[in-house]
């Protein structure tokens, strides 16, 4: 019997005579969905920002940055070096107050001596230079004082005040934060020392979840964190697990830098051992964890493909660290089975080695690598979206009989055969008998369904054996 038509706005009463067309768009997508990376960062902002705190602007160039956080803001600095690494980004960003009793990361710069030749002195904080020009003949004290002008800059995360011809480094912004600033001096004229001590004593970050419970509704792929407190991280794991379930669907991931050592940060991602949580490693980087993650982020957003590899993938705006600081293999080893996504430099650029997620133990303490690579997570939440899509196009308002399993189950194989042209999915056919939809034993309204989803994997090792014949 031939099934019939049916129609949304023509109905079956009519007895006029007449030519009645209506359009049916439910169709007209046959193909799999756009892929567009919405990116959110999180940082804190000074009160010298036009922008309200916990307000989320859309942003699609750093060019009103340092208007709307404060120049020299964490926020600031981080939203141009995510416009450095993706200059076609769709950038959300939410300015957050420093908490009420944080407290600032201090530092010191000295110079003792006279200068007996020219030179330049250098002082380079959180990886960037301030410099002035140093002539023979002159003190210590002069130098310092030309250095500390310089080193106010508007841009500058720090402010500089000369006590008994000491530099006083003071961070803008408050909170633990002010003490991941890397701080560096350095003079070429003879007879001229420098001394440092690095920043210190900060404490006390703002709470990131005010700003996650305001955009808790709104899908965002890409989430980056400024901090790596561990309770900010855990907050920024909790949201991500809410927005991302089968209820909500908005699924995302979460990003943090780290430039400590090895330990610290397995110890650190072992804390959060989250699938959707990726931390990129770059080993005593002069540049701070927050333009770290930055980075990383606006790189990840650019890759559209779920299933592609991040590998060999550049960082801008991020200083080569000294041989002397480069991993060995067991290192970078050591990071990727521990959930730290390991930064490289190669031919003078620093690259992502391989693009990693911080789970690695199942709820029993098992090793499990079923989330290794943050790809995985990804290319899932494409076929979930692709999935959901498609059935939401085609069946807006149908009814459920004894034939709408088989239609619905025709149209998601349709969006599997596709992903798996795409090379998202494999082995599609093969998996056809796993693709159940079925009706629901309990609810007459509600329809089940197992979709097999064989993810592509990304080409990270290849082992070769070379036989000697003489």
């Amino acid at each position: 019997m031939t099934e019939q038509i049916q129609f949304d706005t023509i109905p079956g009463s009519i007895r006029v005579p007449g030519r009645y067309i209506e359009f049916n768009t439910r169709t007209a997508v046959r193909g799999l969905p756009a892929n567009p990376q919405k990116m959110l960062l999180i940082a804190p902002m000074l009160p010298t920002g036009t922008q309200p705190p916990l307000t989320p602007v859309t942003l699609f160039s750093d060019a009103e940055a340092a208007d709307l956080f404060g120049s020299g803001s964490w926020a600031h600095r981080c939203v141009t070096q995510a416009f450095t690494n993706n200059q076609y980004l769709d950038l959300t960003v939410i300015g957050i107050a420093d908490a009420d009793a944080g407290v600032a990361a201090t530092a010191t710069v000295s110079f003792i001596g006279t200068a007996s030749s020219v030179g330049v002195a250098t002082v380079t904080i959180g990886g960037t230079d301030y410099q002035v020009a140093v002539r023979s003949g002159e003190k210590a004290a002069d130098i310092t004082e030309r250095l500390a002008k310089v080193i106010n800059a508007p841009e500058s995360l720090v402010t500089a005040e000369v006590n008994n011809g000491i530099i006083q480094l003071t961070a803008k912004n408050k909170g633990a934060i002010g003490n991941e600033i890397a701080l560096i001096a350095q003079i070429t004229a003879s007879d001229i020392v420098t001394l440092t001590t690095a920043f210190k004593d900060g404490d006390v970050n703002a709470d990131i979840r005010p700003a996650l419970d305001i955009v808790a509704g709104k899908r965002y792929h890409i989430i980056c964190n400024a901090y790596t407190d561990s309770k900010n991280a855990q907050a920024l794991a909790e949201h991500i697990t809410s927005v991302s379930n089968a209820i909500e669907k908005r699924g995302c991931i979460g990003v943090m830098g780290w430039r400590g050592t090895l330990a610290s940060g397995t110890t650190f991602a072992g804390q959060l051992n989250d699938g959707r949580i990726t931390v990129a490693w770059y080993k005593n980087a002069i540049e701070s964890s927050a333009l770290i993650a930055a980075g990383y982020a606006a790189v990840l957003a650019f890759e559209e493909d779920p299933a592609k590899p991040l590998n060999t993938l550049q960082i801008k705006g991020l200083t080569v660290t000294a041989d002397s600081d480069w991993p060995l293999f067991a290192e970078f080893n050591n990071a990727l089975y521990n959930g730290l996504t390991p930064l490289q430099v190669v031919s003078n650029k620093v690259q992502i080695m391989r693009a990693v997620s911080t789970y690695t133990k199942n709820a029993t303490g098992t090793d499990d690598p079923a989330l290794l690579d943050i790809t995985t997570i990804r290319t899932l939440d494409y076929v979930r979206d692709a999935v959901n899509q498609r059935i939401a196009l085609r069946f807006p308002r149908d009814k459920l009989s004894s034939k709408t399993p088989k239609r619905v189950r025709s149209e998601i194989l349709d969006v599997l055969i596709k992903c798996e042209d795409a090379e998202i999915l494999e082995e599609v056919m093969a998996n056809k008998t796993k693709l159940i939809v079925q009706r629901n034993g309990s609810d007459p309204n509600r329809l089940d369904a197992i979709i097999p989803a064989d993810v592509v994997n990304g080409l990270h090792v290849m082992a070769a054996r070379v036989d000697l014949y003489l």
